[in-house]
């Protein structure tokens, strides 16, 4: 099998794409369609590393960091019919329903139970987390970061999981 990964490159008629297999291509287009037509992920083009600024890189969101077109297609298949399945009606519905504070996880897995969805079906909870910042943008909702502890009478702390720190406030 021909490896077709597709990386930026710099030539005598300006910037432009090259492929393993020795295409070279003119323009971000091309280099999809290429990518595409291989069976490798049109956003990263094969790479399975997507670049969010210079020397800035983490795993393709797209396909999974697979570099394959059917790990993308899958993932926007997904994406597309949680967008069909759970509406603002659906989540505006529940968070009516709800008297008080609630977690995001609270809302994701009342339309998960409602829909029967076992996990990992469908991108539920990355859905709810839009359709609810849609409803904050709205003024319909106010969403807050709840701190982890209550440092006395005038401090609280936030402890942030993926930095392995904490931050402690003052009120």
């Amino acid at each position: 099998m021909t490896k077709h990964t597709i990386s930026p490159q710099s030539g005598i008629l300006g910037d432009g794409f090259g492929c393993d297999c020795g295409a070279v291509l003119a323009g971000r287009m091309a280099a999809e369609l290429h990518a595409a037509e291989n069976g490798r992920c049109s956003a990263c083009l094969g790479s399975a590393v997507e670049q969010l600024a210079p020397d800035l890189t983490r795993g393709c969101t797209v396909c999974a960091a697979t570099g394959g077109r059917k790990e993308q297609i899958t993932w926007q298949l997904a994406h597309t019919e949680a967008e069909e399945l759970i509406t603002m009606t659906v989540v505006r519905g529940i968070v009516a329903g709800i008297d008080g504070p609630f977690h995001l996880s609270d809302i994701a897995d009342t339309v998960r139970a409602g829909f029967g969805l076992p996990a990992g079906r469908l991108p539920v909870g990355p859905r709810v987390r839009d359709l609810l910042l849609q409803l904050q943008a709205a003024g319909e909702i106010a969403m807050l970061s709840a701190p982890d502890e209550l440092l006395g009478t005038d401090q609280v702390l936030y402890r942030d999981p993926q930095w392995q720190r904490t931050r402690t406030l003052g009120l």
